[in-house]
């Protein structure tokens, strides 16, 4: 009877890990998901013509990356050691192996996001704006993201 115990207990323990370590992953992704809804479906969408130029639509963009970014190295902080499923990008362990590198390219983030602040005001600006932030973005993308499909 008591190692039966002992066995469901290591069996539960181990089950409980696992679902921390899934969610860990869920929250990483679903970070960059909401980044990448801000910069990619509203930004670059209003850039390439695709949507029409919407002030009210860039300055909640801006707002959202401005509120969501400086957080990237906090919810890093976890080595979930896997994927969420069925994702297209994942997190490379290179994170974890240099976390000194990977929390020093959040800040550079932050500061395009405050240098287009306030300065976005057509579509010329909004270009501006995206590429010097998409530009920091991808500084870390390339090293620390991988393609999962």
């Amino acid at each position: 009877m008591m190692r039966m115990m002992v066995v469901m207990g290591s069996l539960l323990l181990g089950a409980g890990a696992v679902m921390a370590q899934q969610e860990v992953a869920v929250q990483q992704d679903n970070l960059m998901r909401g980044q990448a809804k801000s910069l990619y479906t509203v930004i670059l969408k209003m850039v390439k013509g695709e949507t029409h130029y919407n002030q009210a639509a860039v300055d909640a963009a801006i707002k959202d990356l401005e509120e969501s970014v400086p957080r990237i190295a906090t919810v890093f902080a976890t080595n979930p050691k896997q994927n969420v499923v069925n994702a297209t990008y994942g997190s490379s362990q290179k994170i974890w192996q240099n976390k000194a590198d990977f929390d020093s390219r959040v800040p550079p983030v932050v500061k395009a996001i405050a240098n287009a602040k306030g300065k976005v005001k057509d579509v010329a600006s909004l270009k501006v704006a995206y590429n010097n932030i998409n530009d920091r973005c991808n500084d870390c993308h390339e090293t620390y993201r991988v393609k999962l499909k």
